[in-house]
């Protein structure tokens, strides 16, 4: 077995070790609002759970040469964003948002994807996803690198679900018919696949 001191290698390398080795992970959708009031929207596969008590989940916002992304700008200036779960049948769609595009052009544009008004914030989610979050800022932080962080952490507390009635019943979603996507690394993606059931010890 080989053995890699992460200090050793390039930032590059160890991207590709990380992306290559935590598989899969699921895939965020998130929309925010820049201050003069374009809708961005881009996917994040640093995201997950962090509590359910209150809901809250993580982003984790890559910054490029220390230059923070529009979706973590606009979270941070507004404090509220949408989490969309990315499935089989929006991840095309999803992935033409992830275009490098100047702040005043909404990716959203980009897409066939259609805004959709929020109940308790005013970032529009879109109606495509079976499930999407409304969140506001519970906490960020600044994260890594050597001159100038290399990340936001954003946690995020879920104020308001949507989920599409047909696959939510008994409170309880059913995975297949939620139909996830997660990411793995380069171009790849994978979908949910087998589902087999390990008893845990009491």
């Amino acid at each position: 077995m080989l053995s890699i001191d992460p200090a050793t290698i390039t930032e590059r390398e160890n991207y590709k070790f990380l992306i290559g080795s935590i598989i899969p992970r699921p895939i965020a959708f998130v929309t925010s609002i820049s201050k003069d009031g374009v809708l961005n929207g881009a996917p994040f596969s640093y995201f997950n759970i962090v509590s359910a008590n209150p809901p809250m989940i993580s982003l984790s916002i890559q910054r490029s040469a220390g230059r923070q992304k529009d979706t973590a700008r606009n979270i941070l200036e507004s404090k509220e964003f949408v989490v969309h779960i990315v499935d089989e049948q929006n991840v095309g769609e999803v992935n033409k948002t992830a275009a490098t595009l100047p702040p005043d052009q909404s990716e959203i544009d980009l897409t066939n994807l259609t805004p959709v008004e929020s109940e308790k914030i005013s970032v529009p989610g879109v109606k495509e996803a079976k499930v999407r979050m409304e969140c506001l800022v519970e906490h960020s932080i600044e994260l890594g690198g050597k001159d100038s962080p290399g990340c936001d952490l954003i946690i995020g507390k879920v104020v308001q679900y949507h989920i599409e009635s047909s696959i939510y019943e008994n409170g309880r979603i059913d995975p297949r018919g939620l139909t996830a996507v997660s990411r793995l690394a380069g171009n790849s993606y994978a979908k949910i696949g087998d589902i087999f059931e390990i008893e845990r010890p009491k």
